[in-house]
């Protein structure tokens, strides 16, 4: 059912999931100074389960750099970005050709504890000067919110992967 994607078509659908991922986190996102609810890794969990775990935290990364330096939220600081790669690295890791539901909800807690709740949460504390555990009842439901969001919607992509193969090989 997979093949291999010539290297421009690989770059040039790259580009696409971090123009995607721009978009959805700068435009389409609930964002308040400790709180970020949106659908930006939807494009990362796309480039996970279509190019692994080195290109899709690359997507990530980029993402995360282009959209705070183009259009800037807050400060641009680089643990964010960090933390972006790892995202994009543990949704490769689980979901690069396997998509079952046990990958699927393994990426998502994952994902959410150590990218949103423990490190994002660490650079907030960093950047604003207030106590990391004063942070974490916010924290703690956004990742919960977010985890549910991610299972259902990695989910349904998912289940499209079969047709995204079909439309490379015409």
């Amino acid at each position: 059912m997979q093949q291999n994607f010539s290297k421009t078509h690989r770059l040039v659908i790259m580009a696409l999931l971090v123009a995607i991922s721009v978009i959805l986190s700068r435009f389409l996102s609930i964002s308040a100074w400790n709180l970020k609810i949106g659908f930006a890794f939807v494009p990362i969990a796309m480039a996970g389960i279509l190019f692994g775990p080195v290109s899709a935290g690359i997507v990530a990364a980029l993402a995360d750099f282009l959209g705070a330096t183009l259009f800037p939220i807050g400060q641009f600081f680089p643990g964010f970005t960090f933390t972006a790669f790892i995202t994009g690295i543990l949704f490769g890791v689980f979901l690069y050709k396997k998509t079952n539901m046990k990958n699927i909800v393994i990426a998502s807690v994952l994902t959410q504890i150590i990218g949103s709740l423990l490190l994002n949460t660490l650079w907030i504390s960093m950047l604003y000067g207030t106590p990391f555990l004063a942070l974490m009842p916010t924290r703690i439901v956004q990742t919960c919110v977010m985890t549910v969001i991610q299972i259902i919607l990695i989910r349904i992509l998912a289940g499209y992967t079969p047709q995204i193969y079909k439309i490379q090989k015409a």
